[in-house]
């Protein structure tokens, strides 16, 4: 069978991708006038959707590069099939990474303490109290490594696997190979471990709400965003299925896919249930404060929509064996848990800024200008992914493990 190996860029995808960065930055400039050039309480309007959006896009296209390292650990060849499309979207992590940092710095370099009010701790004996870690200089050195050290294990990863796209690997060498590619995954799986599941959710998100924490707060965070770099993988798998390319991508691998999305919307659900009930049962005010807004005030009904989105929806759909293997189920429930985790993580951002000083009173300030700024990284995400997979084979054939993908089944 002839496969197709080299991937084209469309012209209606190229056109789209394009529309929506212009999507995106329209919106930014007419939220820079309309938000970020009045007093404080509209700055922080602007900067809120620029951390939201930011943060949750670079997680969740770095989520990625977490499966492929995960499943190079675990000796997995199913995915081999495929792989060249979760390398391509982490390729994204490189611009993504760097407009994050822009702003995250940006934040603290322009001392914007009305979202981060740990800048300013004097005379609060709880921020006082945590001002060794959320301190400025812990966090900008901090950032600029997390995000660095993303950038260049993920290349790394890519490197590594493009050695194979030189021809076929002998026994010896393809020891070897699998050798040194457990090891450069396994170095990303750390540093995933030090920065994702712990500090970076911590200083980025969390600490909007500086009084408030949960040792929970990165596994939520995680499960979020990856859950959403499993749905963004399996968009562009079924894409290019359908244009005719990765011939040797099965139902047993959308199958596959599937199963990913419905178990981590499921641990997604653990964490979320965990964290509230924990809270919840022990009624503790400092601990509470953080679900008030959220259960009960303004934020109520984006917080159960969200839930319903996250949970209910891939619990019902993707359920049965016969949804996962469906192409248009597949792709409607992996758009569906993009923008439920988009708003999971607004509601993480929003609540701890949107609060009138004035009134005490909570309001939801979601509107066109959130919305345009994700098309825009979605975009960005979509340029970039399909520039990169335009640069190399889309099998990595020559991987001692390929023979797996193509047999595959469950």
């Amino acid at each position: 069978m002839s496969l197709k190996e080299q991937f084209t860029v469309p012209g209606r995808f190229r056109t789209i991708s394009l529309s929506l960065m212009a999507i995106g930055i329209v919106s930014l400039v007419a939220g820079y006038f309309l938000y970020g050039t009045g007093d404080e309480h509209y700055q922080v309007r602007f900067w809120g959707t620029l951390i939201h959006n930011s943060v949750f896009f670079l997680l969740v296209v770095n989520a990625a590069m977490f499966f492929i390292c995960a499943t190079t650990l675990a000796m997995g060849g199913w995915q081999l099939a495929f792989r060249r499309v979760s390398e391509a979207i982490t390729v994204a992590v490189i611009p993504l990474g760097v407009i994050a940092l822009i702003v995250l710095l940006a934040l603290v370099l322009g001392h914007q303490h009305h979202i981060y009010h740990w800048l300013t701790p004097e005379g609060d004996k709880i921020l006082e109290g945590k001002s060794g870690f959320l301190n400025p200089r812990f966090y900008i050195i901090w950032t600029i490594l997390t995000i660095g050290g993303w950038i260049i294990l993920g290349r790394k990863m890519r490197l590594v696997s493009a050695e194979l796209d030189n021809g076929p690997v002998p026994v010896e060498q393809g020891r070897k190979y699998v050798f040194r590619s457990t090891v450069w995954a396994s170095l990303f799986l750390v540093w995933f471990a030090l920065t994702v599941l712990s500090t970076a959710p911590w200083l980025w998100l969390m600490s909007i709400d500086a009084h408030w924490y949960s040792t929970m707060f990165s596994w939520y965070t995680f499960a979020s965003t990856f859950v959403s770099g499993i749905a963004v993988m399996t968009l562009f798998v079924i894409y290019l299925k359908n244009q005719g390319y990765l011939e040797l991508v099965n139902r047993e691998h959308i199958h596959d896919l599937g199963k990913f999305m419905f178990a981590f919307s499921i641990f997604w659900t653990y964490l979320w249930f965990s964290q509230f009930m924990l809270i919840w049962y022990a009624n503790i005010p400092e601990e509470t404060v953080y679900f008030k807004p959220r259960v009960e005030g303004a934020f109520k009904g984006l917080f159960w929509f969200m839930f319903v989105i996250n949970f209910l929806a891939p619990l019902l759909i993707l359920m049965r064996a016969g949804s996962k293997r469906n192409y248009t189920t597949v792709t409607f429930m992996a758009i569906l848990i993009i923008i439920g985790h988009w708003l999971d993580v607004y509601q993480m951002v929003f609540p701890g800024l949107s609060q009138d000083p004035e009134t005490g009173k909570y309001h939801v300030p979601l509107n066109f200008f959130d919305i345009g700024v994700a098309l825009g990284f979605v975009g960005l995400i979509m340029y970039s992914t399909g520039n990169a997979l335009a640069k190399r084979p889309l099998y990595v054939k020559n991987h001692p493990f390929f023979k797996e993908t193509i047999i595959h089944h469950t």
